[in-house]
Order: C-alpha cells, then structure tokens, then sequence
C-alpha cells in the first residue's frame, strides 16, 4: 500500500521562490548557451526514474518494467513509508515489499529505495495533530535501526536513501530543522554502513536548489554542520517551470546548476545525484506547477535531459515512470512516461527516439561550427560511441542555423518522430526549433 504523495512544493515554498507563471515563447533577445559535457555519459547508469511499483499489483508493474527496459534503462528510485511499514511497533508488514525486491531481481534493475516519515508510535507529532507522519521521529537511532533492518533483509537493493525532501513542510514538520535532519543523517549513515560498508548511502533529495521557505538553503547549513565528512551521494530536485529555468527572462537552469554544484563539489562531495525532476501533465486546478500539455511535457523532459547530460551529475532520476491513481494529488497523478494502464504518453516516444538517436553511450564532444544562428541558441556537442558527431540543439526564437564546414547530416526531431537527411553545396542551412533537434554526422 502507498499513500498519497505530498506535493512537492507548497504554496508557500513557491512563493518564497518567486516562481510565477510564464510563457516560453515571450523570452526576447535570449543570450545563447554553448555547452559541452566533462564527461562519458552512459544513458543505463546516467538516467534511472522514479517508480511507484507499489502503487500496483505485480502483473501492472511488470507491464512498466517492461517498458522500462525498452528504453534500455535499468535505474529506479522507490519509496517507503516507514508508518506503512511498521504501522504499530515491532509488527512488520512487508510481504509486498518483498515481493517487489524479488521481481527487481529477476529483471535485473538496479534500485535506490528511500525511507519517509514516521512510524505512530515514534512520531514527534503533537497528539491528535494531522499529517503525524509528516514528523521527525523523536529518537532519530530508532528510525536508523528500521533503515538498517532493511538493508539487512534486501541486500539486493543498490543504495539507500535517507528521507525526502526535508526542506518542505509537506516531508518535516513543523518546520524544516538542519540539525535535526544532519543528526538523522549521521546515525542512519553509520547504521547502514555497519550492515555493508560499501553500498551507497544517499542524503536525502532536496527540494528545488536546498531553498528553505526563511530564505537560507539548507544544503549551506548542513555543509556547516559537517555533513559533507560523511561522504554520502548527495542529492537535489531541480524543479523549474521551464527546462531552462523559471523565468523566460532569466533562463538560469544552468547558471545555478553549475553554481551550486561546484559548490558541493568544493566542499567535498563525490557524488551528486538528481533523485527527481520532471513535469505534470495534470490539467487543473492549477497547483503549483503551470499546465502543461502531453506533448509539452515530451518536449521539456527531452530538453532538460540535453541540459542535464552536459552538467555535473552523476545519476539523475526522473519523475516518474507510471501515472497514479487519485490517492495521490491532482497535480501528482500525471508525471507518468506511461499512463496508468502502462500504456506510452507521448514523452515516452519522445525519450525512446532521443535515447535510440544518441545510442548507449555519449562522449563529449564539440558542437559543428556556425556562422550564424538565433538568438538564445542552446547548443550541446557530444560523440557517440560509433564515433559519429552529435549535436543537441534549440531556440525559443526560432530561425535559422548556418553551419559553413558540413554538406551532409541527418536531422532528428524526437517530438515529432521525424529523419530528414539534408544535404548542401556551401554547408548546411538549418530550421531551428523551440524544441530540441538533433543532428548527426560523419
């Protein structure tokens, strides 16, 4: 059983984030972004997604793990609630759990699962307040025990994470407490590690970039506390409106990305992770998140995966394999690549044509030279492992790319489904798009 999913932001979370509603098409005299990635991506380590398998009986999960493995990914991230888990003391309820663990296995997926909330008999809720789960628990070595105990029972399990998104009133209430969640950190990290000293212990996704609705982020206060010495994966929910950003005005995706993961990365973290990011496709009432279509969900979780590949991650998860029924909110009914019957949204097509496009693995690479090109061009050059060239490339403003030193290319549109071989005598002229094209080349 598994219950409805907080909202990943609240409304004052939101507000607190300046976020607004916007429209991608009134970004005017955009600067250009050229990137190119520090790194070999390969998409079956590079790209996992969140699954709510236990939302559903095994023959409906098998039918998304069969789509998964389709696209040629191996990675989920899973949730556990410990009150569903021990709804009273010492009695367990995990024969589902079970279950589960052993189909991963026998399909050879790799999981991250990660443990929320607090039991009733362990919960710092006040008495007969609501969402007592929602609580820290009152000895955070207790919860460390319950996280052990499950690494013990399913050592199959790749990594565990410790919590979700304790930057949020909806995941730690009554508000959100850097000490507290880094002494629940601690314990929990030495408890797993006394059970297998060398299997990942992940921190929990924060929220956004680490935003506290007073205005600091968290991820400052806990590197002032110390956490970084316990050499966990570290992790964040970069959530925008857009792929770029939140403002078609100040498209900063990548600005803030590579800020605060250089310094994470400075403060000695080794391993960063994107646990959640992803768009809705709910049509109201409007929460949190614009609305957005089916194909404008393909389109934005395409481009945020270009984005992603080049910046500095190690893992990203993406939200959310399967849409869910009304036990969860509105807004996160609809995330799914497949819909509730496992059957493709169109942002499942459009991942699969990206992922078949670029092939297994990714080397980094320069974008072709241009000449000319629209204003707020996002360009990002790779190599792909047969060795031919790869560029990922878009323009809110759409127009027109020069590209002198090619006279032959194919030309990819994964939203549409689309190869067009185009050929020149003095180089390549090429239609830009608001959504993600990809070119490749000998």
């Amino acid at each position: 059983m598994a219950r409805k999913r907080t909202c990943l932001a609240t409304l004052a979370v939101v507000a607190a984030l300046g976020l607004s509603a916007f429209l991608w098409d009134r970004q005017a005299d955009a600067e250009s972004h050229v990137l190119k990635g520090s790194k070999v991506v390969v998409w079956k380590d590079f790209l996992g997604v969140n699954a709510q398998f236990l939302w559903f009986a095994p023959e409906r999960y098998q039918k998304q793990i069969d789509r998964l493995k389709a696209l040629g990914l191996e990675w989920v991230r899973l949730d556990l609630h410990w009150d569903q888990l021990e709804p009273a003391e010492n009695q367990y309820q995990v024969a589902t759990l079970d279950q589960l663990v052993g189909k991963l296995q026998d399909n050879q997926l790799k999981s991250v699962f990660y443990l929320v909330g607090s039991a009733p008999f362990a919960t710092t809720a006040p008495a007969g307040a609501p969402y007592q789960d929602q609580y820290p628990p009152k000895d955070p070595n207790v919860f460390a025990k319950r996280m052990a105990l499950l690494a013990q029972r399913y050592p199959s399990v790749d990594a565990w994470q410790v919590w979700n998104e304790p930057n949020l009133l909806g995941f730690w209430r009554p508000a959100a407490d850097p000490a507290g969640y880094a002494t629940l950190l601690t314990a929990t990290a030495a408890a797993l590690r006394a059970v297998d000293p060398n299997k990942p212990v992940v921190a929990a996704g924060m929220a956004f970039f680490g935003e506290m609705p007073n205005g600091q982020n968290l991820f400052s206060a806990l590197g002032a506390l110390g956490v970084a010495s316990l050499n966990t994966v570290i992790a964040y929910h970069p959530y925008t409106q857009l792929p770029e950003g939140n403002d078609p005005a100040n498209l900063d995706f990548i600005a803030k990305t590579r800020a605060l993961n250089q310094a994470l990365r400075n403060s000695g973290v080794q391993t960063l992770w994107s646990t959640e990011w992803g768009w809705s496709t709910y049509t109201g009432p409007k929460d949190a998140q614009d609305l957005v279509t089916l194909q404008g969900q393909a389109d934005y979780v395409v481009r945020r995966l270009a984005l992603m590949s080049a910046l500095d991650y190690d893992r990203t998860f993406l939200f959310t394999l399967s849409d869910l029924d009304p036990r969860a909110s509105v807004r996160d009914q609809s995330y799914g690549l497949l819909d509730i019957d496992a059957n493709p949204k169109p942002v499942y097509t459009a991942l699969k044509q990206f992922l078949e496009v670029s092939g297994p693995t990714l080397t980094p690479g320069d974008p072709p030279t241009t000449d000319a090109w629209p204003d707020g061009l996002f360009s990002i050059g790779w190599t792909r492992a047969d060795g031919r060239k790869l560029w990922f490339f878009w323009s809110a403003q759409g127009g027109n790319a020069h590209l002198p030193n090619l006279a032959s290319a194919t030309l990819y549109d994964p939203l549409r489904g689309t190869q067009t071989p185009v050929s020149g005598t003095n180089g390549l002229t090429l239609p830009v798009k608001p959504n993600l094209q990809i070119l490749l080349w000998d």
